[in-house]
C-alpha cells in the first residue's frame, strides 16, 4: 500500500505565503492541512476609530487584485448602516467597476495560470509560435477590463473614485465609446478559451458533491440579491453570518469558515451552478451548449465557469454603457449610531463585510469573511479525496503532485499564481 508525505513550499505570492502538508498512510490520505503562513496584518483592527470615508480605500489595500471588490463592499455595508439610498446610475457604476475587476482577475488566472495546464507546460514563458497567440488574447482581455476599471474608477487598482455616497469623477462619451470598443473586440478571444476548456474538461475531471452558496439575481449581476445555497436555502445578507462558523486552523495563520457545520464552496463555479439561467440572453446565445455542464459537481469546472463569466461580463457591461453617464453629485450622508453589512461577489467568491458605527460615523467594529477563508476546508477535503482517487489509478509521486497543483489553481485561492512553481520535497 502507499505510505508517503508530500510537503509543498511557497505557495505565495498573491495574498501571501501558503504550505500544505499532506500525510497518506496505507492508501489513504490521515492528514491535509493548507498553511497560510502570511502574516496578520490587522485589518479589522486598523479601520475601527477610522471615519466612514476612509474605510474602502484602506480596505482595498487588502488585495491588489480584488480591490475593487472590498471598495464597493465596505461602501455598501457603510451606506446600509446609514440609511443612505444612491442612485441607479451610482448602481450602474458599481456594477461597472465590479465587472472590470471580475474580467482582469480572470483572465489572469485562465490565460496565464490554467493553461499552461491545459497544454501541458511549465508556464506561458515555454509557449511556443503555435500557442503565442493565447498569451496575446489573455493580454488583450486583461486590458479591456483595466481600461473599464480606469474610466470608472480613476484606476486598474485601488479605484479612488469610488466613495461612499457615490462617484466623484465620470467618464467621457469617447472614454465608454472607447471601452465598448475594447470589450466587442475581446468577445471572440472569450469565446475561444471557453472552446478550449469545454473541449479539454476530460482531462480535468474530479466530481465531488458538495454545497454551493452565492448570491442570485435576474441579471447574474455581483453586488445584489439574495444568497442562496444549492440545497434550497434562501438567507437575506444581512443574516449570513448566522449561517457562518468560524474555524480556528492550528496550522495556519488563516481562519477557515463552515456554512451550518459543514464545508462548502464560493466561487465562479457555485455562481454558476445556482444562477446560471439569469445570464446575458446574448451570453447564452452563443454557448448555449457549454451550459448544459452546469450544474456541475467538477471541481475543475471553475475554470469553465470563469470563462464564461467573462464573456457575461462583456456582454453585461455594453448593456449598461449604452445607457448615458452624467455627473452628479455623490448622496449626502447622515451618519447615526448603526450596523451595517455588505455582501457582493468578488472573483474567488462570496464576500461579508460587517461594520459597527458610533453617531459621528466612526468605526467601533469590523467583521470580514473573505472567499478564500471559506473555501478552505472544501480545498483541504477535495484535495484529499482526489489524492486517494489517484493512487488506485497506481499514479507515481511525480504525477500526483502535478495533479495537486492543478487542483489548487482550480480553486484559484488568492496565492494560485505561486503554484505554477511549486518545489515539492517529497519525504
Amino acid at each position: 500500500m502507499h505510505s508517503f508525505d508530500l510537503d509543498l513550499k511557497n505557495i505565495s505570492k498573491i495574498e501571501g505565503h501558503t504550505h500544505m502538508d499532506l500525510k497518506v498512510r496505507d492508501g489513504q490520505v490521515a492528514e491535509c492541512n493548507l498553511k497560510i503562513s502570511e502574516n496578520k496584518r490587522f485589518f479589522t483592527q486598523a479601520v475601527v476609530g477610522l471615519k466612514y470615508s476612509n474605510v474602502p480605500m484602506t480596505m482595498s489595500r487588502i488585495c491588489g487584485t480584488c480591490s475593487a471588490a472590498h471598495v464597493i463592499c465596505s461602501t455598501e455595508a457603510i451606506e446600509k448602516a446609514f440609511g443612505t439610498k444612491v442612485t441607479e446610475q451610482t448602481m450602474r457604476l458599481r456594477n461597472l467597476l465590479a465587472n472590470a475587476s471580475h474580467l482582469r482577475d480572470h483572465a489572469m488566472h485562465l490565460y496565464f495560470f490554467v493553461l499552461p495546464d491545459v497544454f501541458g507546460i511549465d508556464s506561458v514563458l515555454d509557449f511556443g509560435d503555435d500557442l503565442h497567440k493565447w498569451i496575446h488574447y489573455g493580454l488583450d482581455v486583461k486590458e479591456a477590463g483595466n481600461y473599464l476599471s480606469t474610466i470608472i474608477g480613476g484606476r486598474a487598482i485601488h479605484p479612488p473614485n469610488a466613495i461612499v455616497g457615490g462617484f466623484t469623477k465620470f467618464p467621457t462619451k469617447e472614454e465608454v465609446a472607447e471601452a465598448k470598443k475594447k470589450l466587442k473586440d475581446v468577445r471572440i478571444k472569450i469565446i475561444a478559451i471557453i472552446d478550449l476548456l469545454y473541449n479539454k474538461r476530460k482531462d480535468f475531471l474530479f466530481k465531488r458533491k458538495t454545497n454551493y452558496v452565492g448570491l442570485v439575481n435576474n441579471d447574474y449581476n455581483f453586488l445584489e440579491g439574495k444568497l442562496k445555497t444549492a440545497r434550497g436555502t434562501e438567507i437575506p445578507e444581512e443574516k449570513f453570518a448566522d449561517h457562518l462558523d468560524r474555524v480556528v486552523l492550528p496550522y495556519s495563520h488563516a481562519t477557515a469558515f463552515a456554512f451550518e457545520s459543514k464545508e462548502y464552496l464560493v466561487g465562479a463555479l457555485a455562481r454558476m451552478n445556482i444562477n446560471k439561467d439569469h445570464l446575458n440572453p446574448h451570453t447564452q446565445k452563443y454557448i448555449e451548449k457549454y451550459l448544459k455542464v452546469f450544474p456541475s459537481t467538477n471541481v475543475f469546472d471553475s475554470n469553465l465557469a470563469q470563462a464564461i463569466e467573462m464573456l457575461n461580463i462583456t456582454d453585461n457591461s455594453i448593456n449598461i454603457l449604452n445607457t448615458e453617464i452624467k455627473p452628479e453629485k455623490p448622496i449626502t450622508i447622515i451618519p447615526k449610531k448603526s450596523t451595517g453589512v455588505g455582501v457582493i461577489e468578488a472573483p474567488r467568491g462570496t464576500l461579508y463585510y460587517r461594520l459597527d458605527l458610533d453617531e459621528k460615523g466612526i468605526v467601533t467594529f469590523a467583521d470580514l469573511c473573505i472567499p478564500t477563508q471559506q473555501n478552505i476546508l472544501h480545498m483541504e477535503k477535495s484535495i484529499s479525496a482526489y489524492v486517494e482517487s489517484l493512487i488506485k489509478k497506481d499514479k507515481t509521486k511525480e504525477e500526483i503532485s502535478f495533479e495537486v497543483e492543478k487542483m489548487i489553481r482550480a480553486y484559484d485561492p488568492c496565492m494560485s499564481c505561486a503554484a505554477h512553481f511549486l518545489k515539492i520535497d517529497w519525504i
